[in-house]
């Protein structure tokens, strides 16, 4: 069964938020954290996986990427916060 992911990347604690979907969470944030992906990420050097949520199907990843998107900042922080109190880089969770 596919896998689809909604996360949040963070420049810093409190720092500037990026939300995104993708189907290979490992390849995309490795990219994101090697300057990989042009744009948004590489340009505030956003490349710390503060959040991440599962979905087996796309429909649903996306309404909640669509959803998140819309927040408003004190919204975002607080999702983060109440899974990732510190703002940990989720990354070496994922790829152990």
């Amino acid at each position: 069964m596919k896998e689809y992911y909604v996360y949040i990347l963070a420049s810093r604690r409190n720092g500037t938020l990026y939300t995104e979907i993708t189907e290979n969470l490992i390849k995309r944030v490795y990219e994101h954290k090697n300057k990989l992906v042009d744009g948004f990420t590489k340009k505030y050097n956003v490349n710390i996986l503060v959040h991440y949520e599962i979905f087996n199907s796309a429909i649903e990843a996306i309404t909640r990427e669509k959803r998140i998107k819309k927040w408003n900042r004190q919204w975002k922080i607080e999702l983060i916060e109440q899974s990732n109190l510190c703002w940990k880089d989720l990354y070496a969770d994922i790829i152990s």
